[in-house]
């Protein structure tokens, strides 16, 4: 007798788990953690803040602003006669001026750090054009440029000068 082929043999397979599923649940289940903190953080952050901003704005500008009990407190500047920017010839600008501070502490405090004003103020009135600096525009751009310029700190990690006002009392501008 002859023997019958083999029958093939299948090969077993292993049965369908719910291995794949279940990684899916994990980095699902995960996500949602990971959201839920990440929003409840976000939550706290918004909701712990100061709530009356208005009022530290208030506060912070009436700190700006000078009182009005107290009179004046004017420095004069020595004049300054400047190089302006070359154009289409040389121009000289001799200028004279007055800067308005909050009270007799920061006229001290200014006071010492004349080198450093005058400095910044050479730097800043060379750099102007003869032409711009006729214009009463050009008058106030540049009082703006100074006033901004002697606020800013003299020194790392000290706070700004509080300058309230720059007032022109001479303002030549001469053809050499």
């Amino acid at each position: 007798m002859s023997k019958a082929p083999p029958a093939p043999v299948a090969e077993e397979q292993p049965p369908v788990s719910g291995g794949k599923s279940k990684l899916l649940i994990i980095i699902i289940a995960t996500l949602v953690l990971l959201l839920l903190i990440g929003g409840s953080a976000a939550a706290y952050y918004f909701l712990h803040q100061p709530q009356d901003k208005s009022a530290q704005t208030k506060k912070k500008a009436s700190e700006d602003q000078l009182d009005p009990s107290k009179p004046p407190v004017y420095v004069a500047l020595d004049p300054m006669t400047v190089n302006l920017s070359p154009e289409d010839g040389n121009k000289v600008l001799q200028i004279s001026m007055t800067v308005q501070l909050g009270d007799e502490k920061q006229m001290e405090a200014f006071k010492t750090r004349m080198p450093q004003i005058r400095d910044r103020l050479e730097m800043l009135l060379s750099a102007q054009k003869g032409s711009v600096l006729l214009t009463p525009q050009g008058k106030e751009a540049l009082k703006h440029d100074i006033l901004t310029a002697l606020s800013k700190p003299y020194a790392p990690n000290t706070p700004a000068q509080k300058i309230y006002g720059v007032s022109f009392t001479s303002f030549i501008i001469q053809d050499m």
